[in-house]
Formats: structure tokens, C-alpha cells, sequence
């Protein structure tokens, strides 16, 4: 069988788009990271009623995940294939983009197997990971839909949810029910296959904000592969996550760049630079990140970071009156106050 839309295939069956979700908007969360391999062996051949699962000490005789394919073979994506290879629980790797170069120093390195464009990628994959700029989904999803398998689950690792849910309604069309939106709130300032780590995700949060079409096992698949990764899993409505990733992950990227491009714009940003030490280190780090990544989630998040960003603005509105007017205390209260926050902060 071609594995296309219509023509099952031998291989791990996942419910089909359409069924309704109880849990879908309702957070919930694993508080420890899941062993690395746990919970995706329980996912065994199903029947054409959808997914069975199978006790998980039970012997697999061929790989959980028998065709991946990741849209964007770059930290993200090629992180996840790295470690559900590592896990063992994955077949054989396909990998899509728009950089020929890229691809071919993924496969080089063993992130993926084999390239594809997308539509060929859609055809053959059981699990479908994009790993792509927010802006480009829409795309790529309208190059898939007609090709996915039946039994697909498709899923991502965008940093904003509410508009790769819009692009994903308007692509997908009634096969909606198959994508499972995601995000490995995981990341660093290095990008390309080449920054790719099978370690990336292990002990790191990941968040699903699942939708009323998914059907619980279409979630639970999903989990399981993250759980192979060794991630830590919770739900939420996109809305609350968008909200949330404004302020601690969309917000610092932007004070990092202004900062750094008010340096640039002094007029001796060279000669301060030759005296930058570790604090101009850890605060601009993550200014190095991918402009074009970081642009679409700006834009796409809008609303949410422009509201952080007004609220941090006053902030320092009123740290400029306390030194401005020479109130000592008054600051000295406010510094003790922000040490104390990030100094109960954990990262785990």
C-alpha cells in the first residue's frame, strides 16, 4: 500500500481525526521527568477501531514510532529525532526544509536518514514533528494535508500556540484532529543540526495544548514520545501558555536585543564591548538566537508580550524615579525584592 490517505498501512494505528478530547482544555501535569523509553512501548499494532495498547514489558518486535519525519532539522527538530533515537523507540528518520545544505549535514551526522519534501514526508510518516519558523506552518501544512496518512499524528514545537492552532485549522481542514500542538520549553542560542543534542529535552518542560478533536490516544502518542525523550509533560489552553511564554521566555529575548542593539547604536559599541565581563554575558546570551525565529514569534504573539512589555516598561519608569530622586531605600527594597525571586527560582 502507498500509505496515503484512505489506504491503511501495517503499521501502528492512531485514532482517526473527529473524536472529541474530555480533557482538552484542563491543565494537568507530571511533576517528574519520565524516564527515558517510558510510556511510548505501550503503544502497539491497533485494529481498525484505533490504538491498543500493549503491557509495557511486552517484548516490541519493530520500532514505536516506524516513521518519523521532522519539518526543520535544526536544534529543535533535530534534537527530538536525536533523542528518540537514542531512546531506540524510533525507525527510520525523514527529514524536510528549505536548505538543501542544511539537510545534508543532518543526514551527515545522523540526525535523519533520509530527505524529503513535504508532501513525500506526509505520505510515509507516522509521527510528524515541524520544527519550523511560526510564519512558515501555514505553508507546509496546506502541502501536507492531502498527503498524510490516515493514521498520522502530527505535532510541533512552536513557541506561540494560538496562531500555529489558526494555521493548523486553516491547513488541515477536517484532519484538524490529527495535529497535537506542542512546546519544548527548551532552547539555546546556538542553531543548525550541528547544535542538535539527544540530551536536550531530558528533565525540560514540554507543553501540549490539545484540542477538542484530539482524541485522548492521539494526545497520549504524543506524550509518549516526548516522555522518551526524557521531558516533563503538562497541558494547558494555548491562550494560557501564550500568555505565560510572553512573560519568561518572549519578553527576555526582547530586553536582550534592545539592549544589545542600544550598545551597538552608541556610537563606541566596539570599545564598550572590550570591556563587557560575565554580566553583559548572561543578560545578552540569548540575543544570539535566530532572527528570523524570533521575529515570528514576536509578531505572532503580539498582544501578550506588548502587554508584558508595557508592564516592565513602568517598572523601570519607577526604578528611574527611585535613583532619579535619590531614594536609597526605596531601590535598595526593590533589588532585595527582585534577588529574593530569582534567588528562590529553581531550574530544574
Amino acid at each position: 500500500m502507498s500509505g496515503r490517505e484512505g489506504q491503511p498501512r501495517g503499521r501502528a494505528k492512531h485514532p482517526a481525526a473527529g473524536a472529541q478530547q474530555p480533557s482538552g482544555g484542563q491543565q494537568s501535569t507530571q511533576g517528574d521527568a519520565a524516564p527515558v523509553g517510558a510510556d511510548i512501548a505501550a503503544f502497539g499494532p491497533g485494529g481498525a477501531d484505533g490504538a491498543v495498547l500493549r503491557d509495557a514489558g511486552q517484548p516490541s518486535r519493530a520500532p514505536q514510532i516506524p516513521v518519523l519525519a521532522v519539518v526543520g532539522v535544526g536544534l529543535i527538530g533535530g534534537s527530538f529525532a536525536a533523542a528518540l533515537r537514542a531512546a531506540g523507540v524510533v525507525g527510520r528518520i525523514i527529514g524536510v526544509g528549505r536548505n538543501p545544505a542544511s539537510l545534508a549535514q543532518a543526514q551527515q551526522l545522523g540526525l535523519i536518514d533520509e530527505v524529503a519534501d513535504a508532501a513525500t514526508a506526509a505520505a510515509q510518516a507516522d509521527l510528524i514533528f515541524l520544527s519550523t519558523p511560526v510564519g512558515a506552518m501555514p505553508a507546509v501544512l496546506r502541502t501536507m494535508a492531502s498527503h498524510l496518512c490516515v493514521n498520522a499524528v502530527v505535532t510541533d514545537g512552536g513557541s506561540t500556540k494560538q496562531d500555529v492552532i489558526a494555521a493548523a485549522r486553516e491547513g488541515l481542514g477536517e484532519r484538524i484532529g490529527q495535529f497535537v500542538p506542542g512546546h519544548p520549553i527548551a532552547g539555546s542560542e546556538r542553531t543548525g543540526p550541528e547544535a542538535a543534542n539527544a540530551d536536550l529535552y531530558r528533565g525540560r518542560h514540554v507543553v501540549l495544548t490539545p484540542l477538542a478533536q484530539n482524541t485522548p490516544a492521539q494526545v497520549a502518542f504524543v506524550e509518549a514520545a516526548w516522555a522518551a525523550c526524557g521531558a516533563r509533560l503538562s497541558t494547558m489552553p494555548a491562550d494560557e501558555h501564550d500568555q505565560i511564554l510572553a512573560s519568561v521566555s518572549h519578553l527576555p529575548h526582547l530586553l536582550a536585543a534592545a539592549y544589545v542593539a542600544q550598545i551597538d547604536a552608541s556610537g563606541d559599541g566596539a570599545r564598550r564591548l572590550s570591556y563587557a565581563g560575565s554580566g553583559f554575558r548572561d543578560f545578552s546570551r540569548i540575543a544570539a538566537g535566530s532572527a528570523e525565529m524570533w521575529r515570528d514569534i514576536f509578531l505572532a504573539n503580539r498582544e501578550a508580550l506588548l502587554a508584558e512589555f508595557e508592564a516592565v516598561q513602568a517598572t523601570l519608569d519607577t526604578v528611574a524615579g527611585f535613583i532619579r530622586e535619590d531614594q536609597g531605600e526605596a531601590l535598595e527594597a526593590f533589588l532585595a525584592r527582585a534577588a529574593r525571586v530569582r534567588g528562590g527560582w529553581r531550574h530544574e
